[in-house]
């Protein structure tokens, strides 16, 4: 067998350093900005942190909140390998305040995000407002969404616990009611009909003293074809959620558990 010159051997390794050295940047390069978005005639900020090109994550907060709420979970994502979108919902964190809010224009803004962003088939966290936000969008728009896991979520004002409608809805008529209190008293406006159009897996998750009833939690995920119910004991509506480790480690149990 003819030997190969020794002269060819440095081109070669120079070659498979040069293809290393590539390969690690483009495998290391990572993201971590707060970046704006015009969408539906409003500005959405959001964080966007994690790896380019990784599997995508959406993170949608609670009523009156914002995206760094859930910061311990936007870091436990982008540690695992993924790559993360937290927003802060129309009207709401540093975004410019409205006049009047909804659930399906929240939806809305959403899916324009992932349209303009090219986010294909994410999946979705969603905590209480934020899992109403989820549920809609895939309502509204069936097989966009990857996965999908809420905690806290109602699809109608009447799912939070019995004891709790009846104080909350006597505002009802409260000329004086906050935009986004208001919201929650008469939306979101899904049956459990409509959970049928969700066609991607679902975790459907609350506290074991939740302030959605635990019945109507139940019932959303039953009425999921992919869907399933979790309920975490000793904790409330956000104990596991805002800034806490807790609902991080169940998302990345559950994409381990559905190949996400």
């Amino acid at each position: 067998m003819k030997d190969i010159p020794q002269n060819k051997y440095p081109i070669i390794l120079l070659f498979v350093s040069v293809g290393l050295l590539f390969m690690t940047v483009f495998r290391s390069k990572q993201i971590d900005e707060i970046r704006n978005i015009d969408v539906n005639d409003v500005n959405i900020v959001y964080q966007i942190k994690g790896r380019e090109n990784a599997k995508p994550v959406i993170l949608l907060h609670g009523n009156g909140g914002e995206h760094d709420h859930l910061s311990v979970m936007v870091d436990q994502l982008d540690s695992a390998g993924y790559l993360v979108y937290a927003l802060d919902s129309r009207g709401q964190g540093a975004n410019a305040p409205l006049a009047e809010y909804h659930y399906v224009d929240m939806a809305e803004d959403v899916y324009a995000m992932m349209q303009e962003l090219d986010i294909e088939q994410p999946a979705i966290f969603g905590w209480s407002d934020g899992g109403n936000i989820a549920l809609q969008l895939e309502v509204s728009h069936p097989g966009t969404v990857g996965a999908i896991i809420t905690s806290g979520a109602n699809i109608f004002p009447e799912g939070v616990a019995a004891a709790i409608w009846e104080d909350f809805s006597q505002q009802k008529g409260n000329d004086l009611v906050a935009p986004l209190v208001k919201m929650m008293l008469y939306e979101p406006q899904m049956t459990f009909e409509d959970m049928k159009k969700v066609q991607c897996p679902a975790l459907i998750v609350a506290g074991e003293h939740d302030l959605i009833d635990s019945a109507h939690t139940r019932a959303i995920a039953e009425n999921i074809p992919y869907g399933k119910v979790l309920f975490l004991s000793g904790e409330d509506h956000g104990s596991h959620v805002y800034k806490n480790p807790k609902m991080g480690e169940v998302l990345l149990d559950y994409f381990k558990e559905i190949d996400y």
